[in-house]
């Protein structure tokens, strides 16, 4: 099937093309629907496969690790070939990979079928990310976010479809789900556009990363640290949130629709951050989010029964906020290598963020997970000095 004619990347100082800035946020819908599957059947997958909390981190660490180590390649290889082949096979291994763990007989069939969905993560978020700015005009910090909303609804819709969908039919039906992303798929294959190259192809990886990112180094550090350390922090309570909710007598759907109402909040605040951001300059969002991370995540975990909700709904508004502005921000910096910089700020930072779950896991079965997610809600305070050293973009 052809590709759609379709126009070409906006001149600076123009407005939206919101046709394709919403093909390219349906392929991060899709994508991140079908990924957002496990984390709310863990306890099912524990309870099936009498897993261990040291075997479900190392489920989400592995699952991590492969963000963390495809996305900066197929980020490398996106800025130099012109091909929609990383973001369609991505889209493809997701959507058909991962209903497949439901009928997974064991741990290690299981972590398989969720490793090489992440593969197909990996492969399609550099690509399409880093076409987002090609069509974003003046309004880049915007339309981030609305690519960005394409993923976080992806999350707050998916845990909800998945866990009434496995508490009525069960774990084994779930490979009747692929329909629904290949019926998506076509539609992306029809019209999304080719992405655009760098011409960087004659460039080796090191000296592309030279060439790219020489001049703003350290800026580009401070903004990878803190989206570092906002990762773990996430990572770490979406994937021990299910565990710890089931713990405090929550039903699979009331899981599915706390962890919903985090990430649907995630999605308000990520377009709320990135119109702020254009506006106001990025540094003052990061600030305010980070400084209000702790408090909000602390109200999760000390509200019972139905204040769970509202504590999830705050804390998921200010940890899923600055999502999109790392991105943005490392474009902004280094506009030569849109894909490369967007797989820093996502699959490096968030591959990284989740590698320690395995670890986090060790620690919650010593000292128990509430203790741990405590001590993990203060981490985000160590990020508002790299963040006060921020340069002023707007």
């Amino acid at each position: 099937m052809s590709t759609a004619q379709t126009p070409g990347p906006l001149p600076r100082g123009e407005r939206i093309d919101y046709k394709i800035v919403l093909v390219l946020s349906l392929v991060h819908f899709t994508g991140d629907f079908y990924s957002s599957f496990f984390t709310p059947l863990l306890p099912a997958f524990q309870a099936k496969l009498s897993l261990t909390l040291t075997q479900v981190g190392l489920i989400t660490g592995a699952v991590r690790f492969l963000a963390f180590v495809v996305q900066p390649v197929v980020g490398y290889m996106a800025d130099r070939y012109e091909t929609r082949w990383f973001v369609l096979t991505g889209l493809f291994l997701v959507f058909f990979v991962i209903p497949f763990s439901g009928i997974a007989p064991n741990y290690w069939i299981l972590l398989t079928t969720l490793c090489l969905g992440s593969v197909g993560s990996s492969m399609f978020h550099p690509s399409t990310s880093g076409m987002v700015n090609l069509y974003a005009g003046n309004r880049a910090g915007f339309a981030q976010s609305i690519f960005n909303t394409g993923g976080t609804l992806a999350f707050a819709l998916g845990p909800v479809f998945i866990t009434s969908y496995v508490s009525r039919f069960g774990l084994s039906a779930m490979p009747w789900t692929m329909i629904l992303g290949l019926v998506s798929f076509i539609f992306c294959l029809k019209y999304m556009p080719k992405p655009v190259s760098e011409n960087m192809a004659g460039l080796g990886f090191i000296n592309s990363l030279k060439h790219t990112f020489g001049k703003v180094y350290k800026t580009i550090f401070l903004i990878w640290l803190v989206m570092v350390l906002r990762a773990v922090v996430g990572q770490t309570f979406l994937t021990f949130m299910p565990i710890y909710l089931t713990r405090q007598d929550h039903t699979l759907p009331s899981v599915g629709v706390i962890i919903a109402l985090f990430t649907i909040a995630g999605t308000l605040s990520g377009l709320t951050a990135g119109y702020c951001a254009d506006r106001f300059g990025f540094k003052p969002v990061f600030l305010l989010s980070y400084l209000l991370m702790p408090p909000t995540l602390l109200m999760f975990l000390y509200m019972p029964g139905l204040g769970a909700y509202t504590g999830a709904f705050l804390s998921g508004f200010f940890v899923l906020a600055p999502m999109p502005l790392g991105v943005v921000m490392a474009q902004k910096l280094a506009p030569g290598s849109r894909a490369m910089a967007a797989s820093l700020m996502m699959g490096l930072a968030y591959g990284l963020g989740g590698v320690i779950a395995p670890g986090i896991g060790r620690l919650a079965d010593i000292f128990g997970l509430t203790i741990v997610l405590k001590c993990t809600a203060f981490i985000p305070l160590a990020c508002l000095v790299p963040i006060a050293l921020f340069p002023k973009i707007k």
